[in-house]
Protein backbone atom coordinates (compact mmCIF):
# COMPACT_ATOMS: atom_id res chain seq x y z
CA UNK A 1 0.00 0.00 0.00
CA UNK A 2 1.41 3.47 -0.95
CA UNK A 3 2.56 5.79 1.80
CA UNK A 4 0.22 8.61 2.97
CA UNK A 5 2.51 11.20 1.29
CA UNK A 6 1.87 9.60 -2.09
CA UNK A 7 -1.90 9.75 -1.54
CA UNK A 8 -1.77 13.42 -0.55
CA UNK A 9 0.45 14.27 -3.53
CA UNK A 10 -1.83 12.37 -5.89
CA UNK A 11 -4.95 14.07 -4.57
CA UNK A 12 -3.29 17.51 -4.75
CA UNK A 13 -2.19 16.99 -8.37
CA UNK A 14 -5.68 15.80 -9.27
CA UNK A 15 -7.31 18.80 -7.59
CA UNK A 16 -4.99 21.23 -9.37
CA UNK A 17 -5.73 19.59 -12.71
CA UNK A 18 -9.49 19.81 -12.07
CA UNK A 19 -9.33 23.47 -11.05
CA UNK A 20 -7.19 24.32 -14.10
CA UNK A 21 -9.67 22.58 -16.40
CA UNK A 22 -12.59 24.45 -14.83
CA UNK A 23 -10.74 27.78 -15.09
CA UNK A 24 -10.05 27.24 -18.80
CA UNK A 25 -13.70 26.33 -19.40
CA UNK A 26 -14.91 29.36 -17.42
CA UNK A 27 -12.62 31.67 -19.40
CA UNK A 28 -14.25 30.48 -22.63
CA UNK A 29 -17.74 31.19 -21.33
CA UNK A 30 -19.66 34.48 -21.18
CA UNK A 31 -18.20 37.26 -19.07
CA UNK A 32 -20.29 39.66 -16.97
CA UNK A 33 -20.97 43.14 -18.28
CA UNK A 34 -22.57 46.18 -16.72
CA UNK A 35 -26.32 45.99 -17.12
CA UNK A 36 -27.61 48.92 -15.12
CA UNK A 37 -28.10 52.02 -17.23
CA UNK A 38 -26.81 55.36 -16.02
CA UNK A 39 -28.74 58.54 -16.65
CA UNK A 40 -27.62 59.94 -19.97
CA UNK A 41 -28.32 63.06 -21.96
CA UNK A 42 -28.20 61.11 -25.22
CA UNK A 43 -31.25 59.04 -26.06
CA UNK A 44 -30.69 55.43 -26.98
CA UNK A 45 -27.25 55.25 -25.42
CA UNK A 46 -26.09 51.71 -24.72
CA UNK A 47 -25.78 51.03 -20.97
CA UNK A 48 -22.75 48.77 -21.34
CA UNK A 49 -19.90 48.22 -23.75
CA UNK A 50 -20.42 45.60 -26.37
CA UNK A 51 -18.11 44.09 -28.91
CA UNK A 52 -18.73 45.33 -32.41
CA UNK A 53 -18.48 43.01 -35.39
CA UNK A 54 -17.47 45.86 -37.73
CA UNK A 55 -14.88 48.39 -36.64
CA UNK A 56 -16.34 51.82 -36.05
CA UNK A 57 -14.88 54.65 -38.12
CA UNK A 58 -12.72 57.23 -36.38
CA UNK A 59 -14.98 60.25 -35.76
CA UNK A 60 -14.63 63.13 -38.19
CA UNK A 61 -13.20 66.27 -36.65
CA UNK A 62 -11.03 64.28 -34.23
CA UNK A 63 -7.77 65.71 -35.53
CA UNK A 64 -4.92 64.16 -37.42
CA UNK A 65 -1.80 62.23 -36.59
CA UNK A 66 -1.04 59.82 -33.76
CA UNK A 67 -3.69 60.19 -31.03
CA UNK A 68 -6.23 58.58 -28.73
CA UNK A 69 -9.82 59.48 -29.65
CA UNK A 70 -12.55 59.16 -27.02
CA UNK A 71 -16.19 59.53 -28.10
CA UNK A 72 -18.49 60.41 -25.22
CA UNK A 73 -21.63 59.59 -27.21
CA UNK A 74 -20.40 56.24 -28.54
CA UNK A 75 -18.57 55.29 -25.32
CA UNK A 76 -15.71 54.20 -27.57
CA UNK A 77 -11.95 54.77 -27.83
CA UNK A 78 -9.73 54.60 -30.93
CA UNK A 79 -5.95 54.28 -30.99
CA UNK A 80 -4.97 56.14 -34.17
CA UNK A 81 -1.48 55.92 -35.67
CA UNK A 82 0.52 58.67 -37.41
CA UNK A 83 -1.03 57.76 -40.79
CA UNK A 84 -4.53 58.39 -39.35
CA UNK A 85 -5.37 54.66 -39.40
CA UNK A 86 -7.22 53.20 -36.42
CA UNK A 87 -4.94 50.54 -34.92
CA UNK A 88 -7.56 49.47 -32.37
CA UNK A 89 -11.02 50.51 -31.21
CA UNK A 90 -13.05 49.36 -28.22
CA UNK A 91 -15.98 50.32 -26.05
CA UNK A 92 -15.61 51.73 -22.53
CA UNK A 93 -17.56 52.32 -19.32
CA UNK A 94 -17.35 56.04 -18.48
CA UNK A 95 -17.34 57.37 -14.93
CA UNK A 96 -19.91 59.84 -13.65
CA UNK A 97 -17.73 62.86 -14.56
CA UNK A 98 -16.84 63.19 -18.24
CA UNK A 99 -14.30 65.53 -19.79
CA UNK A 100 -15.51 68.33 -22.02
CA UNK A 101 -14.94 67.78 -25.74
CA UNK A 102 -11.50 69.09 -26.71
CA UNK A 103 -7.85 68.20 -27.09
CA UNK A 104 -5.81 67.00 -24.12
CA UNK A 105 -2.52 65.20 -23.57
CA UNK A 106 -1.61 62.24 -21.38
CA UNK A 107 -0.31 64.04 -18.29
CA UNK A 108 0.76 61.07 -16.18
CA UNK A 109 0.52 57.31 -15.89
CA UNK A 110 0.27 54.90 -12.98
CA UNK A 111 0.70 51.12 -13.30
CA UNK A 112 -1.76 50.24 -10.51
CA UNK A 113 -3.76 51.69 -7.62
CA UNK A 114 -7.18 51.49 -6.00
CA UNK A 115 -9.90 53.41 -7.83
CA UNK A 116 -12.22 55.86 -6.07
CA UNK A 117 -14.84 53.09 -6.14
CA UNK A 118 -12.55 50.77 -4.13
CA UNK A 119 -11.72 48.50 -7.09
CA UNK A 120 -8.09 47.55 -7.83
CA UNK A 121 -7.22 49.10 -11.21
CA UNK A 122 -4.22 49.08 -13.53
CA UNK A 123 -2.92 50.77 -16.69
CA UNK A 124 -4.09 54.20 -15.47
CA UNK A 125 -3.59 57.01 -17.98
CA UNK A 126 -4.54 60.49 -16.75
CA UNK A 127 -5.47 63.07 -19.37
CA UNK A 128 -7.99 65.60 -17.97
CA UNK A 129 -9.67 67.02 -14.87
CA UNK A 130 -13.11 68.49 -14.37
CA UNK A 131 -14.77 69.84 -11.23
CA UNK A 132 -11.80 68.70 -9.16
CA UNK A 133 -12.05 65.12 -10.45
CA UNK A 134 -9.12 63.54 -12.32
CA UNK A 135 -10.17 61.75 -15.48
CA UNK A 136 -8.21 58.69 -16.58
CA UNK A 137 -8.47 55.55 -18.65
CA UNK A 138 -7.99 52.29 -16.70
CA UNK A 139 -9.08 48.70 -16.36
CA UNK A 140 -10.07 46.69 -13.29
CA UNK A 141 -7.47 44.09 -12.33
CA UNK A 142 -10.22 41.47 -11.89
CA UNK A 143 -11.75 42.33 -15.29
CA UNK A 144 -15.04 43.54 -13.83
CA UNK A 145 -17.08 46.41 -15.15
CA UNK A 146 -17.93 49.13 -12.68
CA UNK A 147 -21.44 49.32 -11.24
CA UNK A 148 -23.13 52.71 -11.48
CA UNK A 149 -21.53 55.00 -8.90
CA UNK A 150 -24.56 56.42 -7.15
CA UNK A 151 -23.79 59.68 -5.40
CA UNK A 152 -20.06 59.50 -6.23
CA UNK A 153 -18.07 61.56 -8.66
CA UNK A 154 -15.75 59.22 -10.56
CA UNK A 155 -13.56 60.10 -13.51
CA UNK A 156 -12.42 56.60 -14.42
CA UNK A 157 -13.06 55.51 -17.99
CA UNK A 158 -12.89 51.72 -17.63
CA UNK A 159 -12.26 49.13 -20.29
CA UNK A 160 -11.52 45.44 -20.67
CA UNK A 161 -8.04 44.31 -19.54
CA UNK A 162 -6.70 43.61 -23.05
CA UNK A 163 -7.83 47.07 -24.18
CA UNK A 164 -6.23 48.62 -21.09
CA UNK A 165 -2.92 46.93 -21.93
CA UNK A 166 -3.08 48.16 -25.53
CA UNK A 167 -3.86 51.71 -24.41
CA UNK A 168 -1.05 51.57 -21.82
CA UNK A 169 1.43 50.65 -24.56
CA UNK A 170 0.09 53.30 -26.97
CA UNK A 171 -0.63 56.19 -24.57
CA UNK A 172 2.76 57.42 -23.43
CA UNK A 173 3.03 60.67 -21.47
CA UNK A 174 2.40 63.54 -23.88
CA UNK A 175 0.23 61.50 -26.29
CA UNK A 176 -2.66 63.57 -27.68
CA UNK A 177 -6.15 62.62 -26.45
CA UNK A 178 -9.06 64.05 -28.44
CA UNK A 179 -12.49 63.93 -26.77
CA UNK A 180 -15.50 64.26 -29.07
CA UNK A 181 -19.19 64.49 -28.20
Amino acid sequence: MPAPKVWVTGLTVGAIAAVTLLAVQADKGPHPTATAARPSASAGASPAPSKSTAPAAVPEGSGTGRRVVYSLGQKRVWLVDASDAARRTFTVWPGTVSPDPGTYAVSSRNMATTGSDGVQIENIIYFAAKSGVSIAFSNAVDGSSPPPAEGKQTGGVRMRAADGEALWTFGETGTTVVVVG
